[in-house]
This record gives structure tokens, sequence and C-alpha cells, in this order.
């Protein structure tokens, strides 16, 4: 495990703020919101669709604190580019979208170090003000949208959404699920295009390697994978990149490509200042986690016997509820993620708090790999491996 104290020089210009939203396209955006607003405490903040004017696409965005998730559905039938992506990856995530300055530098600068730029900066306003957008390339069909406010921007989401007025009383019943803002989110690769995508995001969103792990401490006795987390200048977004490593059985890196249909985002982790309510209240609502084997918390309350670190929670309820715990001289993490939260195995969340803690729960994969591989066995996924080639080194 390596974490990189190099963050290079400051950009003059350019700098990229925090995760604006995240835009899933999916086979029907109205019930997938209503689902998160169901099972994970989000609110219906605007919609965009055919009574505003949206003749192609239908946008429902939802909200809890500093999350924004965007749901997108085709209007139309017939073969178009929504429709192709969602024949080969079902629902999930396509794009990520960063608050930035200086869109038309960022745009530059990565069209100088080799990206594809989709959309180039343009202007979008309402009676609410202007707002500045570009789309460019990821890695798969993942893109990324900059949004820069030119000027103060008084509406509630983007231009063109208008307010929603669905309310469901029911919700309100519901436990509040205390979900603040998004951590990180997880990439997955296919084997040897990891390295590809680090460089991409260095070199053409001038970010910088934060955290790595290898398959040498991130294996089970059937899978491993390797990992490497990229991050902005200001460190307020990091995605961590994820690639299979040779093993005895398929890994759960290889069944997300696999059922996904290439790379893509495995999973979003959510940001909480109190994961025990907070998982407390899913539960209720009835979001379906992974389950830790009990031996588990037995080995850890034996590590923290020894450890320079002090764990405020109630261990007894962490282990009813299932998180993990990792850990530092400097500070601990605690997260639980949950099953994957459509047919296909490929999407799921994370549910983190964390004290004075950066890492990525490094100490807690063996526990997550063995919590996953039940349930690849439970879906007949957890076959032998068929890939002879020899392992190669971490780079």
């Amino acid at each position: 495990m390596t974490s990189y104290m190099d963050k290079g020089e400051k950009p003059e210009k350019g700098h990229i703020v925090n995760f604006h939203h995240i835009t899933f396209w999916v086979g029907n955006a109205k019930q997938a919101a209503s689902y998160y607003c169901d099972k994970f405490g989000f609110e219906h903040l605007a919609y965009k669709g055919l009574e505003t004017g949206s003749r192609e696409v239908v946008s429902h965005a939802i909200k809890q604190d500093k999350i924004i998730f965007v749901f997108q559905s085709s209007l139309n039938p017939g073969t178009n580019e929504m429709s192709k992506h969602l024949a080969q990856h079902g629902d999930g995530v396509r794009d990520i979208a960063f608050q930035v300055e200086d869109c038309d530098f960022l745009v530059k600068t990565a069209e100088k170090n080799g990206a594809v730029i989709l959309k180039q900066p343009w202007i979008e306003e309402d009676s609410f003000g202007k707002v500045k957008l570009a789309v460019i390339q990821a890695f798969g069909d993942l893109t990324h949208t900059f949004v820069e406010y030119p000027s103060p921007y008084s509406g509630l989401f983007l231009p063109g959404f208008k307010k929603t007025y669905i309310k469901d009383p029911l919700l309100s019943k519901l436990p509040h699920t205390l979900l603040n803002f998004v951590d990180h989110l997880v990439g997955n690769q296919p084997d040897e295009e990891m390295l590809p995508v680090i460089d991409w995001y260095l070199n053409c969103l001038m970010f910088h390697r934060f955290w790595s792990v290898d398959d040498k401490m991130l294996h089970t006795n059937y899978s491993a994978l390797r990992s490497i987390v990229v991050t902005n200048f200001a460190e307020t977004v990091k995605i961590p990149i994820n690639e299979p490593a040779n093993g005895k059985k398929k890994s759960q890196i290889q069944e997300f490509v696999d059922y996904y249909g290439g790379p893509g985002i495995q999973h979003i982790a959510l940001n909480t200042s109190n994961i025990i309510q907070a998982v407390t209240n899913l539960k209720a609502r009835g979001v379906e986690f992974l389950s830790t084997p009990e031996t588990y918390y037995q080995q850890l309350l034996e590590k923290l016997k020894t450890a320079k670190i002090k764990v405020k929670e109630d261990l007894a309820k962490l282990q009813e509820l299932k998180i993990l715990v990792d850990y530092d001289d400097k500070g601990y993490l605690l997260q639980i993620f949950t099953k994957p939260v459509q047919d296909r195995p490929t999407l799921f969340l994370e549910v983190i708090q964390r004290y004075n803690f950066n890492g990525f729960g490094a100490g807690n994969f063996l526990a997550l790999f063995e919590a996953i591989e039940t349930e690849q066995n439970s879906r007949g996924n957890l076959i032998p491996h068929t890939d002879d080639k020899p392992p190669k080194p971490f780079y």
C-alpha cells in the first residue's frame, strides 16, 4: 500500500472544485429516481422532459444534502446512443460532473493532452442566470461534464430544469438516511487497462496519484485486484481505478466488466457523519447490505487491543450492523457496502464515515472480497479463471 505525497505544482487555472452531480442512464428515469428516494432517502429536486421542451431525453434530478443524482431516459423509440448504451451496460453511471473554475482552460488543456472533447464549452441560461458547460470523453463510455458558474446562479439545479412537485406522503414518515456528500467513485477496468486510464487523468485533468495498493495485499484464495486512486489538486475529487489480477477464480472486478460490457463505475461512496444511524435507517427503508463474517469482528477486537487508535463507536453495534473498520495510527474509517442496486451485478453503493483517515479500507478488503465472493457464488459466477497469463508487476 502506497500513499503519494507529491501533488505537483498547483495549476494556475482550471481548478476542479468538487463533484457537482452524477448522471445515470437508465431504462425508466422516473422509477429509478423514485427507488433512490424510497430506499436511500433522496428527495425529488428538478425535472426536464416533454413539459419543459426537452423532446429527446427526460431527466429527473434528486438530492440529499450535497449529493445530486440525475436519472435520464430516452423519450423516443428507435436506436440511439442511449438505447445502445443501455443494451450493452444496463442501468449505470454515464457521466460524472465536476464544478470547475475556467472551463475553457480545462478543455484546452485536456484536448492538448489527447482528450476527446465531445462538446466544446457552451452557455446555457434561464431567468436564474447562466452556466457554462463542456463534456469530455473519459474511460469506456463514461464522460465528464465541466460545470462553471461565470456569475451566481440562483436556480434549483441547471438551466432548463423545473421544480419537481412529486410529493410522496409515505416518504416523509421514513427515517432520514444522513448521507452528506460524495466521498469517491470507483472505476473498474479490464486487465492491463488501468495504467493508461491513470495516465489520462494525470495528463488531461491535471490529477495526481493519491493512494495505491497491489494484488499482494488485495486478494483472497480465489481473486485479487490492483487499485490506484487519482485526485485533483485540492483532493476533493477522488477516483480509485481498479483492474483484476490473476486468481484461481473470476474476480469481482472481472465479474463487473463482464456484466457491464466493459469498463465503468463500480460503486459510489457516500459520506455520512453518523454511520450507525445512517445504516440503521437505510436498513429500515429496505436497503440490502453485504454481510461480513463473524470471524472478522473477532479478529478486529484482538487487533484493536494493541492499536494506538481508539474507535469511539460501540463495537457491538458495528458488529450487529456489519460495518467494517479500518485504521492507522492517526485515525480510522467505518464503511459498509450495499448489494448491487440493479439486476446485473454491477453498480452498488458504499456508506463511509472518516475520522482523520484518508485511506480506502485496504484493511477491510479481505472481508469485503469474501462477502462479494459469497454473493458471486450465489449467482453462479465464482468460477475458475481461465486466463493463464503469468502475473505482472504492479507499477
